[in-house]
């Protein structure tokens, strides 16, 4: 299983969010680049970018420190979500070496942009479903839909995404550990890799997720906790790569 360090974006800084509200923010560092060769160096094999300007804008706000970051690190996989709502922001982040677009608010609106997309850029589309009590919020969290998690994942399945990430909002930034059972519910119902989020706080949550990570959890994604120091990058990774191999 993937331990896979989060690095949020706002005004060129990274920084965590508790609950996704904006006007709760801790900054970490005022250079994003450096972050990333901090995680890098601890042996990540995956980065997650969020461009958390973009994601209220509905456009890329960050897009240049994003690209800086692809460029610098070309053979590692880079997942990048907020303000991605057109072909042409995509294929910019893909021609500057991102992996994977992450679609999160125009999936829910437009639902049929996914399907476009998984066409035109195949094995290059996540969709980021970031869940409150239910139900897909929308909008850098700022608004609640009426559509119901497990449904728009089987539809997105369906469209041929690769993944899909599934944030538990009310416990993302506020390190009181992974919503194990929705993640799992969502996993089963779905063929396709679901991605952890929100609420990642020491290796107790790694050894949780391990256990469940056949049922198709493919990966975590941590913020808060790494950055914090609640969990060590390294020695959570090294544990996860350690229970894969004895489950596997």
């Amino acid at each position: 299983m993937l331990l896979i360090p989060a690095i949020d974006l706002k005004d060129g800084k990274c920084v965590r969010l508790r609950q996704g509200r904006m006007d709760d923010e801790t900054v970490f560092s005022d250079d994003p680049l450096s972050v990333a060769a901090r995680w890098v160096e601890q042996g990540a094999r995956r980065l997650h970018i969020v461009d958390l300007n973009g994601a209220l804008a509905g456009k890329p706000v960050n897009a240049e420190v994003i690209h800086r970051i692809a460029r610098t690190y070309p053979d590692l996989p880079i997942q990048v979500g907020g303000g991605i709502r057109d072909e042409d922001t995509i294929q910019a982040y893909l021609d500057a070496g991102v992996s994977y677009a992450i679609i999160g608010t125009k999936a829910v609106s437009v639902p049929h942009f996914v399907a476009d997309m998984c066409l035109e850029f195949p094995g290059h589309i996540i969709v980021g479903l970031d869940v409150k009590d239910g139900k897909v919020a929308i909008d850098g969290w700022s608004k609640l839909s009426n559509h119901d998690v497990i449904d728009l994942a089987q539809h997105f399945e369906k469209d041929g995404v690769e993944a899909i990430i599934y944030t538990d909002i009310g416990r993302d930034g506020m390190l009181h550990g992974v919503n194990i059972e929705s993640t799992v519910a969502l996993a089963r119902a779905v063929t396709i890799p679901v991605i952890a989020s929100g609420g990642i706080t020491n290796l107790d949550d790694i050894r949780a997720l391990c256990k469940v990570a056949h049922e198709g959890i493919m990966g975590a994604i941590t913020g808060r906790a790494i950055y914090e120091g609640t969990l060590d990058f390294k020695a959570g990774q090294k544990l996860a790569d350690k229970l894969s191999k004895k489950r596997g």
